[in-house]
């Protein structure tokens, strides 16, 4: 509990200033969480050197998708680039490694690289459009995230009897999710509304709260069926005491697409 607590504080110290300065040392710091997740499905699935051809295409697909657009308007290329662009290039460079690795690297293992490209570069990629649109949206989503988890933990050890997903993270109950999300609805829009944080009525706020603490929890609960499908407890060891950088993100990877969704980009 000691190297956890410890680990958090250090963590906050460095994420929170960057985030209120934004711009470049916050893309920076973003595109460094990218470049460590995707690492961290590597190991997980593919188990693939960080220097092998597929780690590389993995990396620069996530960096691509994390930038944002107007940094690709101002790149003055003798192509057009917008994500679709990218997703096929990548698709295709990824299958072709099927064919030159001595079958060690599979249609499986491509399949699962270009999802988690996807996936972690998205969710990253609105993380910094969250914050960069401004300080009181990109907190939004990330006290729905910390609230709805807080909550579920407390109200599950105390109330948590019926499981809710016992085959893929067997502590987390149906009382704790429908606790936390409880305590995140009521919580965080009263909290923009009375402070007068957002333009949003509160009963909108109240709504989309209520969605994003709810994705919130279906992100957590895909990262772990991932961990469960390939045997890991931890998704990577970078954070002591929490795991690694998708065990701490997994919830706003689902969260920050879901505000731009609901136009709160």
């Amino acid at each position: 509990m000691k190297t956890r607590i410890i680990t958090a504080v250090v963590a906050l110290a460095i994420f929170i200033p960057l985030l209120i300065i934004g711009h470049w040392p916050l893309l920076i710091l973003t595109l460094i969480l990218g470049v460590v997740a995707m690492s961290e499905i590597l190991r997980m699935s593919t188990h693939s050197f960080m220097i092998s051809p597929e780690a590389l295409i993995s990396f620069a697909g996530v960096i691509a998708i994390i930038l944002p657009r107007d940094i690709w308007q101002n790149i003055h290329l003798p192509f057009y680039v917008n994500s679709a662009n990218i997703f096929y290039a990548l698709t295709f460079l990824l299958l072709l490694r099927t064919i030159y690795s001595r079958r060690q690297f599979n249609y499986d293992d491509a399949g699962i690289l270009v999802i988690s490209i996807v996936y972690i570069g998205t969710g990253f990629h609105y993380f910094y459009a969250a914050a960069a649109h401004s300080l009181a949206t990109v907190f939004f989503g990330l006290l729905i995230v910390w609230i709805t988890d807080s909550g579920a933990y407390l109200v599950g050890r105390k109330l948590g009897k019926n499981k809710l997903a016992p085959k893929i993270s067997p502590n987390k109950t149906w009382e704790g999710s429908v606790g936390g999300t409880l305590v995140a609805v009521l919580v965080v829009p009263a909290i923009y509304a009375l402070n007068g944080w957002s333009h949003y009525s509160y009963w909108t706020l109240l709504v989309v709260a209520l969605i994003l603490s709810i994705g919130g929890q279906f992100g957590d609960l895909i990262e772990s069926a991932f961990k469960r499908y390939f045997r890991v407890k931890d998704s990577g060891t970078i954070l002591p005491g929490h795991g690694g950088i998708l065990d701490r993100f997994d919830s706003m990877l689902v969260v920050m697409p879901l505000m731009s969704i609901l136009g709160m980009l």
